[in-house]
């Protein structure tokens, strides 16, 4: 039995979201959040409830897409890690990243997220960590990432590189 079966035996907000659901395991547990004591969970499930993650987008202030589009990317992608926020109270999505890849050498890191209440807390990095684990036990070879100049420090302190040989990427936008 898994500490994730032990824990929603004896809770009050079981859900179906989260139940018997192996590919879920508990991170951090009984953390003090905001006068209350919390579990965080890290999850590498597809299932994702889409507006919960529009929330968290919103959150940070990122440009909503069509939640059609949305969900064809997440089914699409090769990976996907969530981190939730459990309570007494609550379940909340307070973490995301998805990959894509050829499944065979190439993998791209897509829309890594967190809550500005848990930024600053090490979690971005157990995103990406974990997806970078997952790449390469799927022996991917090459992990790309396109970040914002603001976070740029942060990839690079996660071990990722601007192209060492100048940018060779080169971007198509419909006019």
């Amino acid at each position: 039995m898994t500490l994730w079966t032990l824990f929603f035996k004896n809770s009050k907000i079981l859900s179906e979201q989260f139940d018997k659901d192996p590919k879920k395991m508990m991170l951090i547990n009984n953390i003090q959040h905001k006068n209350e004591i919390i579990n965080i969970y890290l999850s590498t499930s597809k299932n994702i409830n889409l507006s919960d993650l529009e929330k968290l987008c919103d959150s940070v202030g990122w440009i909503r897409r069509p939640l059609k589009k949305v969900k064809i990317a997440i089914k699409n992608s090769f990976l996907i890690v969530s981190l939730f926020q459990i309570s007494e109270r609550e379940n909340k999505l307070i973490g995301f990243a998805r990959a894509t890849s050829d499944y065979a050498f190439n993998a791209t890191i897509w829309d890594v997220v967190i809550h500005p209440e848990f930024q600053g807390k090490g979690l971005g990095s157990i995103l990406v960590n974990q997806i970078i684990k997952d790449l390469r036990e799927a022996e991917i070879t090459t992990i790309t990432l396109f970040a914002d100049p603001e976070v740029l420090s942060f990839y690079k302190n996660l071990g990722f590189l601007s192209d060492p040989n100048g940018i060779r990427g080169m971007f198509w936008y419909p006019k």
